[in-house]
């Protein structure tokens, strides 16, 4: 992974998550000088955090084609970021992270949005879809006993 400009970029989660197992790799780093010596602990902390968001799940390319699919809406930059950093999947979301969105989006628009994103970039659906049968078996193991 390759940091374009060190002065000024605005990374994904993917991109940072992606770094950081760089680092945690021993690769493009040099030896960690006396003011990184938390550096590992920092690194590992981040990187076990962010396998709980979705962009454990993501791609280069999945991120590469939702930003071509979203540059037809009139989106900030930052908004397209938060958009693939928390990969929203309601509308109430999206509402949550496009600014004045009920102005700037049609319903219909708010959809294709949802639609792009579950496309492009998947989410935590097969561990959420593990839980719920997880669930289901202590259910029916609680109704059994009772």
């Amino acid at each position: 992974m390759e940091v374009k400009s060190e002065n000024y970029a605005m990374l994904s989660n993917f991109e940072v998550l992606g770094l950081l197992r760089d680092i945690q790799a021993g690769r493009g780093q040099k030896k960690p000088n006396k003011y990184q010596s938390n550096l590992a602990t920092i690194t590992y902390e981040t990187i076990k955090c962010l396998e709980n968001w979705p962009c454990s799940h993501h791609s280069a390319e999945g991120i590469t084609q939702v930003m071509k699919a979203l540059s037809k809406f009139k989106l900030t930059p930052a908004e397209k970021l938060q958009l693939i950093n928390l990969r929203p999947s309601t509308a109430v979301e999206i509402q949550l992270v496009v600014e004045e969105s009920e102005e700037r989006l049609t319903e219909s628009q708010i959809e294709e949005l949802l639609d792009l994103i579950a496309t492009y970039l998947p989410g935590n659906e097969a561990e959420k879809e593990d839980e719920g049968e997880v669930m289901d078996e202590e259910n029916d193991i609680e109704e059994d006993q009772g």
